[in-house]
This record gives structure tokens, sequence and C-alpha cells, in this order.
């Protein structure tokens, strides 16, 4: 894992199998973003086993079975979806492959597990929602900055066991390191990657409807820029929205390719969760000058102020959760409504930004 490259980052934690050996098989295929390994990472310390690799580039696959010995080399997406023992389909896609790749999937009976963005137009979205429905089986995505994130996952914990009261306002921060130079082709190609509030601002909206309890929202305004980078003239390098739940809460989030090579991670992701008896605030991944390791949680409310250590303490319980889920029909990792209204979000705030020249 390399805490200074985004696009490699791939969290571990400890084995925490919710199934027994053998129970829950998967398989991984579309390997062009880094973040299949975090998404493996996950699925295989809940104690799923990879079966099956698939992509094009051999090197990809060698690479990847490097990684998890077990998985085997298949020869076509065809063998692994005609494979019975697969029930479940991890891909991380070039960004506008991903919602045809999961509806495909998806009518092959097995359940699909994508990397964010999980669509790049609510075309996509349309005929995703239509075979979920159809096939029963489950399209769930790597929202990873908050699923594969300790402190934000505790930080729901403690929203929703009343710490700060009822939350009022969310800010997403989410800058990243652009690397520009290890970055594949698609990557600066706005109809492959489906720009910067539909990619990485995906994140800051699911966080919103997850902390502030939204089914919906209306996306107030947005803005998008390429600042510093014109000699790739589709990459946008900024944007920004305001959101407004369904509830009254209200959200601001800003993303960017802004990091400076001083820093000591990919990005100082933030997020402060504002509520009427109190506030949140997550320094994901590094204390600037304190700490390069991340999940820092300060806590503000009634009782006084606090620092709150998480690291390695609350795990990654969403794997685990996305396990039974599809093996028992529920929805307690995440709903599908949540998963489709997040995206959605995202792709409005996009469709809506105004450009800055």
């Amino acid at each position: 894992m390399s805490a200074s490259n985004g696009m490699n980052y791939a969290p571990k934690g400890k084995p925490s199998a919710v199934v027994k050996e053998g129970e829950f098989i998967i398989a991984a295929m579309a390997l062009d973003h880094g973040h299949i390994y975090g998404m493996c990472n996950g699925l295989r310390e809940a104690g799923a086993i990879i079966k099956w690799v698939y992509d094009p580039d051999p090197e990809k696959v060698k690479t990847f079975c490097e990684t998890y010995p077990e998985a085997r080399p298949a020869a076509s997406i065809e063998q692994i979806l005609q494979d019975r023992e697969v029930q479940l389909v991890a891909a991380a896609a070039v960004p506008c492959e991903r919602g045809p790749l999961g509806v495909k999937v998806m009518r092959h009976g097995k359940h699909y597990f994508t990397d964010k963005t999980p669509f790049t137009t609510m075309a996509q979205l349309d005929v995703a929602k239509a075979a979920a429905t159809e096939t029963g089986q489950k399209y769930a995505v790597y929202y990873s900055e908050r699923l594969h994130v300790e402190s934000a996952e505790f930080a729901g914990q403690l929203v929703k066991g009343g710490a700060i009261g009822r939350v009022i306002h969310v800010m997403g921060l989410g800058p990243h390191r652009l690397n520009a130079s290890m970055r594949p082709d698609w990557f600066f190609e706005k109809k492959k990657y489906g720009g910067i509030l539909c990619d990485i601002g995906s994140h800051q909206i699911e966080q919103f409807l997850y902390y502030a309890d939204c089914r919906d929202a209306t996306v107030q305004a947005s803005k998008v820029a390429n600042y510093n980078n014109k000699q790739y003239p589709e990459l946008e390098d900024y944007g920004d929205a305001t959101l407004i739940g369904d509830n009254g809460a209200t959200n601001y989030l800003r993303v960017d390719w802004f990091t400076p090579n001083g820093l000591s991670a990919w990005g100082d992701g933030r997020t402060m969760i504002i509520g009427t008896e109190g506030y949140i605030e997550l320094r994901k991944y590094v204390d600037i000058t304190r700490s390069r390791e991340g999940d820092h949680l300060y806590l503000v409310n009634g009782e006084g102020e606090h620092k709150i250590d998480v690291k390695d303490k609350v795990g990654f319980p969403y794997f685990g959760a996305l396990i039974l889920d599809c093996l028992n029909g529920t929805e307690s990792a995440m709903t599908q409504e949540h998963t489709f209204k997040a995206a959605e979000l995202c792709l409005r705030a996009q469709e809506q930004a105004i450009r800055i020249e």
C-alpha cells in the first residue's frame, strides 16, 4: 500500500471472517484501477476466496496473482461468468465501462462490486437499476473514503449514537495528488472518467447522505475548472458543490488534484460533521506536522473536547456485512437505494456544473 499514491492506495485490516472457508467465492476482473486491491483485501479479510482473475493485460494478471496466490488466471470474462461457484465479481474497470460490465455480471446471476464512480452517464444508472431489480443481484460500490477508513466508520457510530445531536451540515474535502505521469490515458478523457464531481466527488456525496441520514438531496450549485493542467484539456483539476438534503441538512464538498509533493500522504482528506449538540472532524490520512499516520478523529460536544485514537481498533465492517447481505438477501452493509442515490447525485452535480474558464 502506498500512502503517497492514491491510485494504488489499498488499505489492509485484520482478518475477521464472517463465513467458513469456501463459503463465499469471488472473482476479480478489469484491473484498470489500483483500487481493485483494496476491494479484494477487504473481501478476503472477511472470508472470501478469490478463485479467478481476468484482464486482457497479462502483466496486470501476473501482479494480481503474486499478491493473491489463490487466484487463477481465467481465459476470458465468459469463463468467470459461466462458473456457478462464483458468487460475486469485483472489478475496477475504466469508469465509463463500469455500469455496462455490472449489468452483464448481474444478468449472469452474480453480485457485482465496482470501484467508484459506478457510472459516467444517467443512462447507465437507469439500466443498472432495472437490472438489479430484474435479477435480484446486488450492485455494490467501493466508496472507499468512508468504507475503508476507520475514523470515518467510527464517526458514523458516534453520529448514530447521538454524540452530536441531529446532523445539520457535512463538509467534505477530497484533495488528491495528480501523479500525471503515472496515470493511464483514459484518466484524461472526460467521456471515460466522467468529470471530477462524477469521479472523486462521489465519495463526498455518499458520505453526506450517510452521516446526515438523507434519502435524497438537491444539488444547489456546482462548478468545475482546469486551473493548472492545460496540457490535458479534458481534465478537471478542481470541483465543488453544495447540496440540500431531503431532511434539511446541507453539504459542501470540494475535490481537487492539487496535493503538493511535500505532503506525506496522497491527499489531506477531511470531513467535518456539524450537529445540533457538537461536531466531529476527521483528518483521514495525515495530521499535518503532527502525525503521518491517518485516522485522527476529533469530537467536541457538551462533554468536552476529545481526540479519539481509532487506528487498528474499529476495522472495516462493510466487507463482512456485504458478504452476508449477498448470502442472506439483506441490506445491512449499504442499501441499494443509497448506493444508487449517491451515484445519481454525483452525476447531477457534474451535469449542472458551471465550468470556470
